[in-house]
């Protein structure tokens, strides 16, 4: 029987492994909206390729460019923050939301307010705004399915259990690339070499968090809102052969890992096929070849981005959100050559100790805190 899907986020890293996925099962999909934030001619291509009824681009800017590719193809383009809702808003049996950063949220939240299922790429949507969502989420009986290859394994290795009996559920971390630097060499980083991580092909802004290992403390807010333990239940470890994506240990004693190659495809295949299973081209995993899975206490000294998260999601309220703004316009900084590596970890902790607004009770709210975050985050970095 033939599905319908939306792609928040197309022309990405996650959009491409789902549309690859989608390419393997001909004539079991039918593809009702793609989006990306620009990149107009391939998303363009995209849309034609999959006979979408709607190509969206979150700038508006590039709206004359898509709609001269998708000239004579009889597929509707559209522009802008309030285009992208309305397209995350069409009836879709499943949703995937990958559009980076807290600019998914608004279109994540519309997805949500469908009902039916949305397959979770965006982190920080539920970081920022994890009250609000999963008050939404209950509200319209949505399913609310983790593509996050950690939060996918926690979600199949829970599948037959109870969350009563859980002891500890453990979020695996590679350590990204810098796993074995020096304080002087964490120094000295270049974008270039922030981006190049050992196991995972990522974008730009997913691959500093894991260098940062912020992108592990992002994962352990959402795992909080993802899966009902506490706090106190949850926990993180360095495991740099990125094998085992996550584990779950029982009251018994027993203790479930899921294992799986560093390939996105696995967890999405594992959205898209829920509660069945599908073929993937993903190479086995050879064991024997891999030989030792090794694992390591986190460094907070080094990297003190998990400390930071753990402490927002202690404290709660709009916590969570500031840190996730400072720490996507610190990112961004240093990706522009703006501030040092080692810097991005410091401006999100000076800009918590700036700014402790209410929790927010609603998406204007968060969005409100998110922007002026984002603005005393920007004049941390003037000062620093």
């Amino acid at each position: 029987m033939t599905r319908s899907i939306s792609i928040l986020g197309a022309t990405g890293s996650i959009g491409d492994s789902t549309l690859d996925l989608i390419r393997s099962q001909p004539g079991q999909w039918r593809v009702v909206a793609l989006s990306a934030n620009c990149s107009a001619e391939k998303l363009a291509r995209l849309a034609v390729e999959f006979s979408a009824d709607v190509a969206v681009v979150g700038n508006e800017q590039c709206l004359p460019e898509l709609r001269q590719h998708l000239s004579g193809s009889g597929i509707a383009a559209a522009g802008g923050a309030q285009a992208l809702c309305e397209a995350a808003a069409r009836p879709a049996d499943i949703t995937v939301a990958a559009i980076v950063g807290c600019a998914g949220l608004a279109p994540t939240m519309a997805a949500i307010g469908q009902g039916r299922t949305v397959a979770l790429a965006n982190k920080e949507a539920l970081v920022s705004a994890g009250e609000v969502m999963t008050r939404l989420v209950a509200q319209h009986g949505t399913t609310l399915l983790p593509v996050d290859s950690e939060h996918n394994a926690i979600f199949q290795c829970l599948q037959g259990g109870n969350v009563e009996d859980v002891r500890w559920i453990t979020l695996t971390a590679s350590g990204g690339p810098f796993r074995t630097k020096s304080q002087a060499e964490l120094e000295a980083a270049t974008p270039a070499q922030a981006v190049a991580h050992p196991n995972w092909d990522m974008g730009a802004k997913i691959s500093v968090d894991s260098a940062t290992m912020m992108n592990k403390g992002l994962e352990f807010i959402e795992a909080f809102h993802l899966f009902p333990v506490g706090l106190d239940r949850l926990r993180i470890i360095v495991h740099p052969q990125s094998v085992i994506h996550s584990m779950v240990e029982y009251r018994d004693g027993s203790t479930l890992a899921q294992l799986g190659p560093s390939d996105m495809r696995v967890p999405i295949a594992s959205t898209l096929a829920w509660p069945q299973r599908m073929d993937t081209c993903c190479k086995p995993l050879d064991l024997a070849a891999i030989g030792e899975l090794t694992f390591f206490a986190p460094d907070e000294e080094r990297f003190p981005a998990t400390k930071l998260a753990r402490e927002a999601a202690h404290a709660g309220g709009a916590a969570p959100a500031v840190l996730n703004a400072a720490n996507e316009v610190a990112v961004a900084a240093f990706l522009a050559g703006q501030i040092r590596f080692t810097q991005i970890s410091a401006i999100v902790a000076r800009t918590l100790d700036s700014y402790a607004p209410v929790a927010p009770g609603d998406l204007d709210a968060v969005l409100a805190v998110d922007a002026e975050a984002r603005v005393r985050a920007a004049e941390m970095m003037e000062n620093a």
